[in-house]
């Protein structure tokens, strides 16, 4: 083979040992699941706001930004259940690039990937530890999964992965709403196979072992817009769009259906400016449609201290070194506005 085996990683089982999580930890992860399911599964009518940082490319400036996020949980709670991204892990289109913490425990070092690891679960457990918050992360790597598994309340499938038979399968057997998003090409049967496939049963080859599968019947749509033939920004977060994917569920026999509306990427061109704006069109389009009202269940927004983004090694604290971001403060007007909006 044309590559290079440094070392051999630690089990999972190892990692979670040498930084386990205690019982209080766990009671507030079961607890903190148990609500998100309670959403997906229309029991509690509350809105999912699934928020934070394009990518956590820095431990103590995503923990500041989670800590601000406590007393606006506070304020909203009887409206809106917030699920702060730490993102760890970030795909890239071409390869190149910062692919995230995992990769890169230090943005300007070079690959490190059992300090990765270490450092991924490190902040995962101090955000729970400080914060009280459980978190969401991207399964870009399934057969990683496992290191976090103990940590999550949510996981997003991205747009490249959501076609890959080894995504949908480990989805299958995932304990935590897992949101499979459409692909590139806007094709929603993509979403939806993906879908139908992760909520059913399955056997297969998970890190060296035959395992078995129960199917994860929290397996729900995100819309992140797409690109047409052209490469050009198309928007699926409208009317028309959410009309369709009602009528998608509707035909095929799934459980919960639900959609999470991601407000950059495609849908707003990755300007983050754009994701107030697109949060109160769904919410407009929810109160003039009980079809539209009952399958959303939330957002997806990228926000974090500063607006905008920076290169690596940029220098400013709480800025993105990968998409452009929401600033702190408008991040705090757009929770408090979304309160006051929904009745």
């Amino acid at each position: 083979m044309n590559m290079e085996f440094e070392k051999k990683l630690a089990l999972p089982n190892e990692v979670q040992e040498d930084n386990p999580l205690t019982e209080d930890m766990e009671l507030n992860i079961a607890d903190k699941r148990k609500q998100v399911k309670d959403i997906f599964e229309g029991k509690d009518d509350r809105l999912l706001l699934i928020i934070g940082p394009c990518s956590a490319d820095n431990e103590d400036s995503v923990i500041d930004y989670i800590s601000r996020l406590c007393p606006i949980q506070e304020k909203v709670k009887d409206k809106i259940f917030i699920v702060p991204r730490i993102y760890t892990n970030k795909p890239r289109t071409n390869g190149g690039g910062y692919k995230g913490m995992l990769h890169q425990p230090d943005p300007t070092g070079k690959s490190d990937l059992y300090h990765g690891i270490v450092a991924t679960r490190h902040m995962h457990m101090r955000a729970v530890r400080e914060t009280s918050f459980v978190c969401a992360d991207e399964m870009l790597y399934p057969e990683n999964h496992q290191y976090l598994d103990d940590l999550l309340a949510y996981v997003a499938v991205g747009a490249r992965s959501v076609e890959d038979q080894q995504h949908r399968l480990t989805a299958s057997g995932i304990d935590v709403p897992v949101g499979m998003k459409n692909p590139t090409s806007g094709d929603y049967s993509v979403m939806m196979n993906a879908i139908f496939a992760a909520q059913s049963a399955h056997t297969f080859i998970y890190r060296g072992w035959e395992v078995h599968s129960k199917g994860n019947p929290h397996t729900h749509a995100i819309l992140r817009g797409y690109n047409n033939k052209h490469g050009q920004a198309q928007p699926n977060y409208h009317y028309e769009d959410i009309v369709r994917l009602c009528d998608y569920y509707d035909s095929m026999e799934l459980v919960n259906p639900a959609v999470i509306i991601d407000t950059n990427h495609a849908n707003s061109n990755k300007d983050p400016f754009e994701q107030p704006r697109i949060i109160m069109d769904v919410l407009n389009s929810a109160k003039h449609n009980e079809r539209i009202a009952k399958l959303v269940k939330g957002f997806m927004v990228e926000s974090y201290i500063e607006d905008g983004a920076q290169k690596v090694g940029g220098g400013v604290y709480g800025r993105s070194i990968t998409d452009p971001c929401l600033g702190w403060e408008k991040t705090k007007d757009l929770i408090l506005r979304i309160a006051d909006h929904i009745s």
